[in-house]
């Protein structure tokens, strides 16, 4: 938790997750984690997509930031209204729902739908996170869709699209980690500065006529357990 860690680094596509939760229990090997925020940097632009600190959640309150270069963006309300950015061409901002759950499409390059959740009561209950009610740890379920990556794409999520890329992850256990912190942990959110990044800010030979599948990463019924993502 409150680390900052690579989850794909390509030569013009670099995304950064942030990790909020609880501190581990006693006996346990892991914090609860869930991702709180993620910063997307493409061409010589950063885009920030964060889930507000709240006490009691509201459906119907807005509680997703969203940051172009470090000026707000201000979304009008509705669903299925649209934004798109006169600073970085190519950039648009769409509303799924009246409140926290929007896509966000660089065209050519990536499309992410980003989702605003609360850890509920009866989560907190079934999986003991002690939730109280001062925070109830808000925190975004992703899909991510991409359009040109290389065989050459890092991160946590990007290897899983690089050539020749192995799971070390074994299936069937209780608690599966793929492991690599040192490998993918970054200084902060804009930082592309993990052992493995790639990002240059500027565009990439992609593999010609592939159909990369769509990621689902979130919380799900694995809630806690970092970032479980799935093709």
């Amino acid at each position: 938790k409150d680390r900052d860690f690579c989850l794909v680094s390509e030569t013009n596509l670099h995304i950064n997750g942030h990790f909020i939760g609880k501190s581990k229990k006693q006996g346990l090997k892991r914090d609860f984690t869930w991702v709180q925020s993620i910063g997307v940097q493409f061409d010589s632009h950063k885009l920030y997509l964060g889930a507000n600190k709240v006490a009691k959640w509201d459906d119907a309150r807005d509680e997703l930031s969203l940051l172009l270069d470090d000026q707000p963006i201000v979304l009008p309300p509705g669903r299925g209204v649209d934004w798109e950015s006169a600073s970085a061409p190519g950039l648009k901002i769409s509303r799924l729902q009246d409140a926290n759950s929007v896509t966000v499409e660089v065209a050519e390059n990536f499309v992410i739908t980003a989702r605003v959740v609360p850890i509920t009561a009866e989560e907190s209950r079934i999986h003991k996170y002690e939730i109280t009610e001062d925070d109830c740890f808000a925190h975004l379920e992703l899909n991510f869709k991409f359009f040109a990556l290389s065989p050459q794409v890092t991160g946590v999520l990007g290897q899983t699209y690089s050539a020749g890329f192995k799971s070390p992850v074994k299936v069937g256990v209780a608690m599966p980690i793929m492991g690599g912190e040192d490998k993918f942990a970054a200084s902060d959110l804009f930082s592309a500065d993990c052992k493995v990044a790639r990002f240059a800010g500027r565009a990439i030979e992609s593999v010609a006529g592939h159909n990369f599948p769509e990621v689902a990463c979130g919380s799900g019924s694995a809630a806690g357990r970092g970032i479980v993502c799935r093709k």
